[in-house]
């Protein structure tokens, strides 16, 4: 099957794109938005609506392979790509991978995926939108030459070992953090709430928001869930702002993380981000001594790791010093999806919990590969999106995985009764 055009079409992306250090520095609400002006370059106010490039893959025998290209909401910021626009992301396919690819036959998705990574625009590798967007399109294409899942096309060419079964999902509440947190309990959410504590007027000026806030949510599952079987694991991400308010002490932050713990329990805690270090190896260092504090506490507080974990190198350093309990495998800022298979393996056969994240500012596309990828890698959770509504995200990324898990349980049950005839 070989492709004969390549085709972009600006999209909508799922959210917006945020400016991330503007709103760390308390910029006001202004309604959805915010008042105030931008920080980081790049942005022309602090809350922009998110753009996406669609890239549809016109096949030979006319079917139409597609993969978006997106990024995520805080761009700019903590080693990522700046802020994406749609006609920069549409210019740079047209200009550097369509040549590539038309023409192409769809064979051996690895390969090609390597070579679109390879690409580089003024000696710099293509912006990671592009990336991930071109190498989502030619996943799907290598499933549809095959005619097979995208799940078992990973499987199967990084031997990953995998059943095909849906992974839990991580549902984000936005600033919304009560409806949302009631419809994720309704819809037993595997692990909640994210919570978007993303300003110290969210965590509380001594923490006390997050802690009160922390048992409203255990209190709150323990309320409305419908049978004592529902445990989901409670997941909060706190961007850097417990380093901030506890000037990123080690012992400080331990002693408060270790108290949101007993009031998370019955339920496991994970916290995202407590600090940012504001480089790779003070980031790992300052995570690696976080951990350890925790553990002298006896606390089972887990540590997930996400600013300065961006690429696949990042997320190799960050594995092997044991920086965190959980590595949350950002997928668009790793470029081709390609890489993100190989950091969640990464993640995985290190013995720690790999979380197949991204962004609300995804579209339905993104979200759908993803969901592929997570079940492929038996990825510790994926991330319900886009959006921040609960209900899309969960829907999409929930739906797609059943759908995947049943078409891979369909083709097994006739190999069974092939063989037996």
């Amino acid at each position: 099957m070989q492709i004969v055009d390549v085709v972009t079409v600006p999209v909508r992306a799922g959210f917006f794109t945020d400016d991330q250090a503007a709103i760390r520095a308390n910029a006001p609400h202004n309604g959805f938005t915010y008042a105030g002006e931008p920080v980081t370059p790049g942005f022309r106010s602090i809350r922009m609506p998110g753009e996406a490039v669609s890239v549809l893959l016109v096949l030979d025998d006319g079917q139409v392979a597609h993969g978006d290209c997106a990024a995520v909401q805080y761009s700019g910021v903590a080693g990522r790509d700046a802020v994406m626009t749609s006609e920069l992301v549409a210019r740079s396919i047209a200009d550097h991978v369509a040549p590539v690819l038309v023409g192409r036959t769809v064979d051996d998705f690895r390969r090609m995926a390597d070579e679109v990574e390879s690409l580089r625009s003024d000696g710099r590798p293509l912006h990671t939108a592009v990336r991930y967007g071109v190498t989502q399109a030619l996943l799907d294409a290598t499933a549809r030459d095959r005619g097979v899942t995208m799940a078992e096309t990973v499987r199967d060419d990084f031997q990953t070992g995998s059943a095909l079964t849906p992974v839990p999902l991580f549902v984000q509440s936005g600033n919304d953090r009560y409806t949302n947190v009631d419809k994720m309990i309704l819809k037993r959410a595997d692990s909640l709430p994210h919570g978007l504590i993303n300003s110290v007027a969210a965590l509380g000026r001594h923490g006390e928001l997050l802690a009160d806030y922390v048992v409203w949510v255990r209190d709150r599952i323990l309320e409305l869930r419908p049978d004592a079987a529902y445990v989901p694991r409670l997941h909060f991400d706190v961007y850097g702002t417990v380093g901030l308010e506890f000037g990123a002490d080690t012992a400080r932050m331990a002693d408060y993380l270790a108290s949101l713990g007993e009031r998370a329990a019955p339920f496991r805690l994970r916290v995202e981000h407590p600090v940012d270090a504001g480089s790779r190896d003070a980031q790992i260092d300052a995570l690696c001594r976080l951990r350890s504090a925790l553990r002298e506490r006896g606390s089972s507080v887990e540590i997930a790791a996400d600013e300065w974990c961006n690429t696949l190198d990042d997320i190799r350093a960050f594995t092997q010093a044991g920086a965190a309990d959980v590595i949350h495998v950002k997928t668009p800022d790793l470029g081709g999806v390609q890489n993100t298979v190989a950091a969640l393996l990464l993640v995985r056969d290190a013995g720690l919990a790999a979380y197949c994240g991204g962004t609300c500012n995804e579209t339905d596309r993104s979200a759908q590969v993803c969901a592929h990828i997570a079940m492929a890698c038996d990825a510790d959770q994926v991330l319900a999106r886009p959006g921040m509504g609960v209900d899309e995200g969960m829907m999409v990324v929930g739906n797609e995985m059943l759908r995947a898990a049943a078409l891979v349980a369909r083709r097994a049950r006739l190999d069974r009764a092939g063989r037996a005839a």
